[in-house]
């Protein structure tokens, strides 16, 4: 990336270009065919070596094998479908750190450098496997980045005494062979690593290409070729390719060959535009020209770094970064769910209900939704059928005098703001998804906080201003990030 120290790099091209059409998600089989290479990898780093791996069908041993399986059990591919903002830096931060900006910042995706020479933060002490689980079970999207040999080219390379540039030797029919080889050694590398580290087979790897001369027709074309061996071998091994430059060097590279030269290069599966135009979207274009195409890499295989190195504190933790905006797979969504066997639950308004012989057809929904609600909470054991009968009524006087609360029977809306903070309370923001970001959604419509949300299970811009309307109404602040504040407003009733 470009990083003072680490992604300085990046920096003598502000602006980055953008490229092809992002490839969907490898086959399911063919991950599971890359799996005991993976795992082979991940023992060959754990063992300190780093011998070529074999053939992607040849199987693993089977102690390989149940690494890879036991690995890819308890860590979620990463950053997977998302919309939203993320950081890069050049060192992975403390846990301290993390879980301040978790809280405070803006960012739910985070860049670490995990392989390659010419890394300027070659050395990464938070950077195990602890830390890798620890952050994406608390909701951070990791993007792994390897810079290995740049651009021949490239004026601020090799950086030490064992980095090579990319071999620019044309070879037979210019096929650049020994490049391609430089780049499958990258490759293997890197997933090695991020086997080890914990990082699963269907992740994305970026590889950090930074700026240079794409006039230079060697220098480029051994870039193409270098970048063309890296996605072939990434997807070989299980994972999804993904290449990091500059607008208008390695990104424009990538453009022009999926353009003018369509077919003869693999292309990497998702792109990552460095233009620090200050702009927080995935598009290069300038008030001049286009500095990249708009229907490469769309929809969601892009994203851009668009503020380059400066300081940002959050929480009181102060860390150098580069800014992104991320569109990556599918964006924003949040798997269906359901509840007692289909009762609905999810509504923009939660009005105050009561213990009655016969309800509107709007109540007697609701009704429903408390039944199923307080049984998934194991506080009711009856049917979910819309009656509000004495049942009901003990189940819910049980319910709130186990709070603390005044035993009325009836449910006010503070009531149903409490009963859908039941679960876990994690840190929520612009990218989150799933059923909590529905439990916080429809406390918020409890609230009636205006406007109302759709209850989708998508932390997006929408929820961020109800939440931040919500805050400013509880005292609790106007991130519009939720977290323990928030959630404890919302737990009283506020």
């Amino acid at each position: 990336m470009p990083h003072r120290t680490a992604l300085t790099d990046a920096r003598p091209d502000p602006d980055r270009p953008a490229p092809e059409r992002p490839r969907r998600r490898r086959r399911t089989a063919g991950r599971i065919a890359a799996a005991g290479v993976v795992a082979a990898l991940a023992l060959g780093a754990l063992a300190g070596h780093q011998a070529a791996p074999a053939a992607p069908s040849t199987p693993a041993a089977g102690d390989a094998a149940d690494l890879s399986l036991a690995a890819a059990g308890t860590n979620p591919v990463t950053p997977g479908d998302f919309t939203g903002y993320g950081f890069d830096q050049c060192l992975a931060p403390t846990q301290k750190a993390m879980d301040a900006w978790l809280r405070s910042s803006p960012f739910l995706a985070v860049g670490i450098y995990i392989s390659g020479n010419s890394r300027a933060c070659r050395s990464q002490p938070n950077l195990t496997p602890t830390w890798i689980s620890t952050q994406l079970r608390k909701g951070w999207r990791l993007l792994p980045i390897t810079l290995g040999p740049q651009a021949s080219c490239a004026t601020r390379f090799p950086r030490y005494n064992d980095d090579p540039t990319i071999n620019p030797q044309p070879g037979t029919g210019n096929r650049y062979l020994k490049a391609r080889r430089m780049a499958r050694a990258e490759a293997e590398k890197a997933v090695a690593e991020a086997g080890r580290l914990g990082i699963v087979p269907g992740s994305t790897l970026w590889y950090d290409l930074e700026g240079f001369d794409v006039s230079n027709t060697r220098c480029r074309e051994s870039a193409l070729w270098f970048l063309h061996g890296w996605t072939t071998r990434v997807r070989q091994l299980g994972y999804v390719s993904g290449v990091y430059s500059s607008a208008s060097s390695g990104i424009k590279m990538l453009d022009d060959a999926r353009v003018n030269r369509p077919g003869m290069f693999r292309l990497p599966d998702q792109i990552w535009i460095a233009r620090w135009d200050g702009v927080a979207n995935t598009s290069s274009t300038s008030p001049a020209s286009a500095v990249i195409r708009e229907d490469g890499w769309r929809p969601g295989g892009r994203m851009k770094q668009y503020q380059g190195g400066h300081n940002e504190t959050w929480g009181g933790v102060t860390i150098n970064i580069d800014r992104n905006y991320l569109e990556l797979g599918n964006g924003g969504v949040a798997p269906a769910e359901s509840h007692c066997g289909g009762v609905r639950v999810n509504f923009r308004n939660y009005p105050a209900i009561a213990p009655a012989a016969t309800l509107s057809k709007a109540k007697t929904r609701r009704v429903k939704a408390l039944q199923c609600l307080l049984r998934e909470a194991g506080r009711y054991d009856g049917e979910a059928d819309g009656r509000y009968d004495s049942a009901t009524e003990e189940a819910v006087r049980r319910w709130q005098s186990a709070g603390g609360r005044p035993a009325t029977g009836a449910m006010a809306r503070a009531d149903w703001m409490r009963l859908h903070t039941i679960g876990a309370r994690p840190v929520l923001k612009i990218g989150s998804t799933g059923p909590t970001v529905r439990r916080l959604q429809r406390a918020l419509n409890a609230a009636r906080v205006k406007p109302r949300v759709p209850v989708d299970g998508v932390f997006d811009t929408e929820t961020a201003r109800a939440v931040r309307t919500y805050q400013a109404s509880a005292d609790a602040g106007t991130t519009g990030i939720v977290e323990g504040k928030t959630w404890r407003r919302l737990r009283a009733g506020r």
